[in-house]
């Protein structure tokens, strides 16, 4: 069985490399592919309020076995909970039906800068860390100027900051940005996502073929090459497993550089200073 290493984050929980994203998973589909997945070896599990499956990745979690405290859950919440107390309410609703008494990490879904609430959302936050209630703090899809302003607020920069990232929208200011703070990026849709089809572009399939790995292999092991964490979907066990098993291989700098090379610019991905919920 194949465990992905962790990385450190900054308020010192040990965060896994990759881990199983659960969106559009339902309850039931949730609570059976996770007891799957944390048996084949993942130990971070990646929800959200709005995926509406936070009950069945909670069943998921205990079906499984596994002591709780070997298991690294995140969850995120949305706007209408940007607000000091309010994202306490958020936490306190996601703990109930995850089924646990803390929450590894907790991310603001979306900055919605139109609302212009995400900087009391982050003084939320901030306190939930404190109080002990969650482990460590972050965000989700917030740009350089929106983490700017979180951090000169409250001098406390994020544990990590969860942002669509692959080989097409591969993100390299913002990740230089959060090298420079030292935040962790996450990527959501690692391999692509809706839209696209990295896994066939040419660079991708070459590769699989000279290292004898899958295009999805090979892919997520660009993402762990340039050093981030990932959270990739999949309701099948044999995807599953392989997508955990990219610790026994590297890419070379100039095939890395070649992956690098498909990325269309920000303006491929979400813009979340227009999107948000």
């Amino acid at each position: 069985m194949t465990l992905a290493p962790t990385i450190t984050l900054t308020h010192g929980a040990e965060l896994p490399r990759l881990g199983l994203g659960t969106w559009p998973m339902d309850d039931a589909e949730a609570e059976t592919v996770i007891a799957s997945a944390i048996e084949a070896g993942y130990r971070l599990v990646d929800t959200a309020e709005n995926y509406r499956n936070e009950r069945g990745v909670g069943r998921g979690l205990k079906a499984s076995g596994v002591p709780r405290e070997e298991l690294f859950v995140t969850t995120k919440f949305n706007k209408e909970w940007h607000g000091v107390e309010l994202a306490a309410e958020a936490f306190a609703r996601s703990a109930d039906r995850l089924g646990v008494d803390y929450v590894d990490l907790l991310l603001i879904h979306w900055p919605n800068p139109r609302q212009d609430r995400y900087v009391e959302a982050w003084q939320g936050l901030i306190r939930l860390l404190e109080d002990g209630r969650v482990r460590a703090i972050g965000t989700s899809n917030f740009k350089p100027t929106h983490l700017e302003r979180i951090i000169a607020a409250t001098g406390v920069a994020p544990d990590v900051n969860q942002i669509q990232l692959s080989p097409v929208v591969a993100r390299e200011s913002a990740r230089a940005y959060h090298a420079e703070h030292g935040i962790v990026t996450q990527s959501w849709s690692p391999i692509g996502g809706q839209g696209t089809d990295v896994l066939r572009e040419r660079v991708v399939v070459e590769l699989a073929e000279r290292y004898g790995r899958t295009p999805a292999q090979i892919v997520l092991r660009w993402h762990m090459e340039l050093g981030l964490v990932t959270v990739p979907k999949s309701s099948n066990l044999e995807r599953l497993r392989q997508n955990l098993d990219i610790f026994d291989f590297s890419l070379a700098a100039q095939d890395v550089a070649a992956i690098s090379a498909l990325d269309r610019g920000d303006a491929a991905g979400a813009d979340s200073d227009l999107f948000g919920h």
